[in-house]
């Protein structure tokens, strides 16, 4: 698939070599307080089961090679063709249990909002989102052999069920995953049978956790922040009809980036090709985009790869991103 790389304020650079060795299994996994790290985005895999397994796991492998300090799947862990079975779920859990380095999982629709279809299984997507919370999400910790401790938003009484929003912090920058999906973020426009419930619901939570994920990173004075999320919010295609399941998420996050006044990166899968880019406009002046908001967009479907972020804290931008090529994949 073609890739589309905007460099506009990170710098970009082709992976050439994967070497390293593994981390101990079952230990915590030693994050750098301060200096330079990496980490690994990747999502909208494994897609065309069961063919992708295969290359799903060279992939892994080749992550594994590169041990950065974590990696974050951005969801989509099957097509939304697939049945949505707790067979399906059960044979990526396992493939996730195989990261040497910490794993962090955002959902996406292909797991829960788009299981209603009849290749999919006909299922009620609520009764399947409630599966994948139970099994993705069973403790405070991240998968892969070693783990990473995270916060989540169900600490909070008032937002008990939203065990998939979860913060962490690594050298003085603030990450967070933000439950936000394709399919119009579950949201039915001219809603007639009150199906919109759901994603009332999980919009005032995930707006509640953009407020505590920014407060928190201003009050710590963090480098930047880094989020995930699901849903390509910013595809032209996509904006006319999707506006109303984005419109109040994408205000928060230019609200947000404003305040913070330091980089902010959001890492989404979804649209299934690579793309660097500054969509969100300053709304001081519409005209201008945010300068310190970038959005990375990770590959995915027929395109099994991911990309390597570096972090480095001498460098204005703070984020550079490299593709990560497995050959054949």
């Amino acid at each position: 698939m073609k890739r589309f790389l905007r460099l506009l304020g990170l710098s970009a650079l082709l992976v050439t070599s994967l070497a390293g060795a593994r981390s101990a299994p079952g230990r915590p996994w030693p994050l750098p307080p301060t200096g330079t790290f990496t980490f690994v985005a990747l999502g909208d895999m494994p897609y065309t089961l069961p063919a992708d397994y295969g290359r799903f796991e060279k992939l892994i492998g080749a992550i594994n090679q590169q041990r950065p300090t974590f990696s974050v799947h951005v969801g989509d862990i099957k097509s939304g063709s697939t049945l949505c079975t707790e067979e399906i779920y059960g044979k990526v859990l396992t493939e996730f249990r195989t990261f040497e380095q910490p794993l962090v999982y955002t959902p996406g629709d292909n797991e829960w909002t788009d299981c209603n279809r009849e290749k999919a299984g006909r299922y009620d997507p609520e009764e399947r989102l409630a599966v994948v919370r139970k099994l993705f999400f069973p403790d405070h910790n991240s998968f892969g052999k070693a783990k990473l401790a995270l916060t989540t938003q169900a600490l909070d009484p008032a937002f008990a069920a939203y065990v998939e929003n979860n913060r962490w912090s690594t050298g003085n920058v603030a990450f967070a995953t933000v439950h936000l999906v394709g399919s119009n973020n579950n949201f039915v426009p001219n809603d007639a049978k009150g199906q919109n419930r759901e994603f009332y619901d999980r919009q005032k939570a995930n707006l509640a956790w953009l407020d505590a994920v920014f407060a928190d990173a201003a009050a710590q004075k963090r480098l930047g922040v880094v989020l995930f999320t699901q849903a390509d919010m910013f595809s032209p295609a996509k904006n006319a009809k999707d506006a109303d399941g984005f419109t109040e998420i994408v205000g928060a996050l230019a609200r947000h980036t404003v305040a913070f006044g330091r980089p902010v990166l959001l890492v989404n899968g979804d649209s299934h090709r690579l793309i660097l880019d500054k969509p969100l406009p300053n709304p001081a002046s519409p005209k201008q985009v945010l300068q310190n908001f970038t959005r990375l967009q990770v590959p995915g479907e027929a395109d099994v790869q991911a990309v390597r972020i570096t972090v480095d804290p001498s460098q204005p931008a703070l984020f550079s991103v490299q593709e990560l090529v497995v050959p054949g994949n």
